[in-house]
Formats: structure tokens, sequence, C-alpha cells
């Protein structure tokens, strides 16, 4: 274990935006380290959602330099960690990278994932992540796993309801989203802008935080209505 941990378990999850869409921008991964209140902090960055991808691993360390934090990976496709659940439950940070939700859910089941990231999570190990990162915290999302985007069941449930990310960055979105909450295809929840993040403190929604002036969260209701979150520009 990576010392003593926070009391409350925490999610960041993000709509879009951190090193892999914004590497000029670092506002949203500095607010992530900095919840764990170290100066160098663990962090391990879970690449399953894009088959682990050589290319977004390196704009990882790259991101993360030893200056900044203790980075590390967690390969599963050709996996060189001996003790997956050790390696994660030593962490102060577990980011989980874009990609193809449904592939990382699965993937993760066949490895026991699921339960060591369930493990650390209450342990008071912070995850964090972006668009597939971000939503598979959640009981439903809405992905572009099988094409067009659909409705996926079955995430990890950590947060109640429904997410969606790219709010405002994919034009389908937006629409499908509401279309899909509407008739009950997916169940009521929250959808985030690229650059936004909400933060998750015991499963609630405490907060949220954005690395662009204008970028916006909202909770839908079993109607589709939008209610817009309060967000924090972290550049103020």
């Amino acid at each position: 274990m990576a010392g003593e941990r926070r009391s409350m378990p925490t999610i960041v999850a993000m709509g879009g935006g951190g090193f892999s869409m914004e590497p000029e921008n670092p506002l949203l991964d500095d607010f992530v380290l900095s919840l764990t209140g170290r100066e160098r902090p663990s962090v391990s960055f879970v690449g399953t959602a894009s088959g682990d991808s050589e290319d977004y691993r390196g704009r990882f360390y790259a991101a993360f330099p030893e200056a900044r934090a203790a980075a590390t990976h967690l390969p599963l496709f050709r996996c060189t960690v001996p003790d997956v659940r050790a390696h994660l439950l030593a962490q102060d940070v577990i980011y989980v990278g874009g990609g193809n939700t449904a592939n990382l859910l699965a993937v993760w089941r066949v490895h026991g994932v699921d339960e060591a990231i369930r493990e650390a999570y209450a342990a008071g190990v912070i995850l964090a992540g972006v668009s597939a990162g971000m939503i598979c915290w959640f009981e439903e999302s809405l992905t572009d796993s099988y094409g067009p985007v659909a409705p996926l069941k079955g995430g990890l449930g950590l947060i109640r309801g429904s997410a969606c990310p790219h709010y405002d960055g994919e034009a389908d979105r937006r629409p499908a989203y509401r279309r899909l909450v509407a008739s009950g295809a997916l169940i009521p929840g929250v959808a985030a802008d690229d650059g936004a993040a909400l933060v998750y403190r015991g499963g609630e929604l405490t907060e949220a935080v954005s690395s662009r002036p204008d970028a916006g969260a909202w909770l839908l209701d079993a109607d589709a209505r939008e209610t817009p979150i309060s967000v924090r520009y972290l550049g103020d």
C-alpha cells in the first residue's frame, strides 16, 4: 500500500480532456494529482480500452515524468505485472484511458481487474479516467463501442445512474443520450463536455471542475430534462 489512504473513496470522471486530449493543458491531470495530497504520487495508467496502445502509453509517460509522479502502467493484452491486485492497491491514482468501453469491461472481468479495482477504490485509491475511463464507473452509459452510439449496460456500478462523455465534442452524443434516457433505454444520469470532470466521493457527486472556461456538465432526469451542474474552472 502507498501509505495512509484518503478516508473517502474518490472518482474523477472526465468527459474529455486530460493528457490524451489536451497535452498542453495540464489542469485536469494536476487536479487529480492534487487530490492525493502527495508531492509525487504513484499513478498507474490502464490502457485496456485502447488495446494497450503503445502510442497512448507513451503519451502518458510523457505527461507524467519522474518529477511529477511515480508513473507505471498495467498492460493486460500481454500482461507483464505478476500480481495485478497488488499493483493496483499500491497506487495513489489509477488512471483509465479512453477507447472501447465494452472491450475494457470484458477484459477486466477475465483478468479479475474489476474486483481488484473495487478493492483499491474501497481502500482510498483515487480512480480517474477520460471517455471510456469516465463511463466505466457507472451502471450504464452511452458508448460508441459498437460503432454508432448506443446504450451500454453492465458497467462497474461504483456510481449510480448512467453517463455520457464528449457531450459537446461529438455531434451525435447529446441528442442520442437525451433520446435514450427519455425512452427508458438508459437510466437517468449525467453528461460532461470535453474538458469537464465530475468528482464523486463515496459515490455522490460533490463538485465539477474543468480545464476549459466554457466546459459544462448536466444532470438528466427520466424525461431527459437537463439541469446544469455548477462547474469550477481550474484556471481561475
